[in-house]
C-alpha cells in the first residue's frame, strides 16, 4: 500500500444490526488510525435506502443510500435480522458494482446472506452465522457453506459474527497495512490472541474446567448433534478408551459424556422450538432423535414442559 494513500471503506449497515457486530467492522479502523498516526483508512456508512436505520441497541445510522457512492476500496455488509428483506434488486445491484471495482468485500453476521442474493458468492466458500448454516447451504447451492469462524475466498470475506469479524478485520488490516500494525490494533482491544479462520463456530461456549480432551471431545459433539456418533467412537478419534472418556468427563465437567452430549442436543432443541417455526418433526430430527416420541419424553425430561408448550409460552 502507498503511504499516500487512504484506504476507503463503505460499511453498508442493514436494519436490525447487532450492535457489536457493527463496532467489530468499523472500530479497528479507527484504531489503525490512531496507532498509524495517520488517516489509513476512511469509511463511509452506508444505508440500503434514503432512510435511516437502527441498530439492535437502538442507535441510529443516518441515511445514505448505498446507489451514491461511486466506488470503494473495501465494502463491509454488516446485516442482523431480516437481511432478505432489506436485499432489494436496486440494493444488490449496487452492491455488484461496487464490489465489480473494490479490493475486498466482505459479509458480516448476515451479511454473507445479503452477499449471496447478489450472487457474488457463486463458486465461492463462504460462512454464516451457524443459526443460518442449513437455511443458507439450501438456499445457496452454488456458494460451499463452511463452518469457520471467518473465511476468506478470493477478495470475498465472510464472517459469522461480532467475535470473529473482529479477527477478520485483524487479518485484513495485518494483509493490507503490516502485521506489526494489526498487533497494535489487538492491543487496543486487549486481544491477545486470534483465534484460526478455520476453528468451527461454537453454538454452547465450552465451559471454563474442560481439559484439551474434552474440550475436543465438545466440538466433536456439537458438529454431530443432528446425528449424534457412539461415545466410543469419539473416545477413538480422540485416541482415547471409552473407559478414559468417561473418566475425563467426570473428573473434569461432573457429568458422562452421554448426559453432556444429550445436554447439548437439548440445547439445541430448545432453541429450535422457541426462536424458530420449524415443524417439531424437523426439529426432532435436527437434533438426532429417529422419533417425535422418543424427542418428545427427551424434550420434557430436559426442560420440563413439552415443547409444543414451551413453543407457545415463548
Amino acid at each position: 500500500m502507498n503511504s499516500e494513500n487512504i484506504i476507503q471503506v463503505v460499511v453498508l449497515v442493514l436494519d436490525a444490526t447487532n450492535t457489536l457486530s457493527f463496532a467489530a467492522a468499523v472500530d479497528p479502523l479507527r484504531a489503525a488510525n490512531r496507532h498509524a498516526g495517520r488517516a489509513v483508512f476512511q469509511w463511509h456508512l452506508a444505508t440500503p435506502t434514503d432512510a435511516p436505520v437502527s441498530l439492535t441497541s437502538g442507535l441510529v445510522i443516518p441515511a445514505n443510500p448505498l446507489a451514491r457512492i461511486a466506488r470503494c476500496d473495501w465494502i463491509v455488509t454488516v446485516s442482523g435480522f431480516n437481511p432478505d428483506g432489506q436485499s432489494t434488486p436496486a440494493l444488490l445491484s449496487s452492491l455488484r458494482r461496487l464490489a465489480a471495482t473494490a479490493e475486498h468485500v466482505a459479509g458480516v453476521d448476515g451479511g454473507p446472506w445479503v452477499l449471496a442474493l447478489a450472487g457474488l458468492l457463486d463458486g465461492h466458500a463462504a460462512t454464516v452465522h451457524w443459526e443460518d448454516f442449513e437455511a443458507f447451504a439450501a438456499r445457496f447451492p452454488d456458494t460451499q457453506t463452511v463452518n469457520a469462524r471467518y473465511q476468506v475466498s478470493g477478495k470475498f470475506c465472510t464472517a459469522g459474527g461480532a467475535a470473529p469479524t473482529l479477527d477478520m478485520m485483524l487479518a485484513l488490516i495485518a494483509e493490507t497495512c503490516s502485521p506489526a500494525l494489526a498487533r497494535k490494533v489487538a492491543g487496543s482491544f486487549i486481544t491477545d490472541t486470534v483465534s484460526a479462520p478455520s476453528q468451527p463456530q461454537i453454538r454452547q461456549p465450552q465451559r471454563t474446567q474442560h481439559s484439551h480432551i474434552t474440550a475436543r471431545a465438545h466440538a466433536l459433539m456439537e458438529t454431530t448433534l443432528d446425528a449424534p456418533v457412539p461415545i466410543a467412537t469419539i473416545a477413538q478419534r480422540l485416541g482415547l478408551s471409552p473407559r478414559a472418556l468417561q473418566l475425563q468427563f467426570r473428573a473434569t465437567v461432573g457429568q458422562s459424556p452421554q448426559a453432556h452430549y444429550m445436554a447439548l442436543r437439548m440445547a439445541e432443541a430448545e432453541r429450535l422450538v422457541t426462536q424458530t417455526h420449524r415443524p417439531l418433526q424437523d426439529i426432532a430430527l435436527s437434533t438426532g432423535f429417529s422419533s417425535q416420541s422418543a424427542f418428545a419424553r427427551a424434550y420434557a425430561a430436559a426442560h420440563g414442559t413439552s415443547a409444543r408448550d414451551h413453543r407457545k409460552s415463548a
